[in-house]
């Protein structure tokens, strides 16, 4: 029996093949990596301490954010239904929806990372593809780096090329939008 294709003639998955679950690639990631640290370690004990002390400085630095954001994330799970996140941030969202992730994106601090997880929840409860790219490239602009930016360089420099950064991760998005609706499929 011959396989379905689909229109740019690559194999379709079966309804009866399961999908792996970000859960599962989770255990598998983690699982390689501590497999790293006991290959590292067998080979140089000195410097997989090392690498286990700097991995847990960076475990703290980051995990107030992390917190945050799996705060915001439950938060949005009890607050906000996948209708209420499709009409701000779907496909019908408009200019609303621009409007909510270049302004996110430019109020986000943190490492990008961090947002990973938020970002993938409300894409899967409808977001568009092109505003998470729009956020994710806005928060390339820092308010608390903007007066600092301006004293070195001028006002005008510093609004001419927060316009530009705006204006770029618009079309980002934009063409994500495009890219993403003529090669996948759902």
């Amino acid at each position: 029996m011959g396989k379905c294709l689909d229109n740019r003639g690559v194999a379709l998955k079966s309804t009866r093949e399961k999908k792996e679950s970000p859960k599962q690639r989770g255990r598998v990631m983690l699982a390689l990596v501590a497999l790293a640290y006991l290959v590292l370690f067998l080979f140089d004990a000195n410097k997989a301490t090392i690498a286990l002390s700097h991995a847990a400085e960076t475990l703290m630095m980051v995990a107030p954010i992390l917190l945050i954001v799996f705060f915001l994330m439950a938060l949005l799970n009890v607050t906000l239904s996948a209708k209420a996140i499709a009409k701000h941030l779907g496909e019908e969202s408009g200019l609303k929806g621009w409007l909510i992730a270049l302004g996110g994106g430019i109020l986000s601090h943190g490492p990008a990372y961090v947002w990973y997880p938020l970002l993938a929840q409300i894409r899967q409860n409808g977001a568009k593809e092109g505003l998470i790219v729009a956020f994710l490239y806005a928060r390339s602009i820092k308010v608390p780096w903007l007066p600092l930016m301006a004293s070195y360089f001028g006002v005008l420099f510093t609004v001419v090329l927060t316009l530009f950064v705006l204006l770029g991760a618009w079309l980002q998005g934009v063409i994500a939008d495009i890219l993403l609706k003529h090669y996948t499929r759902e």
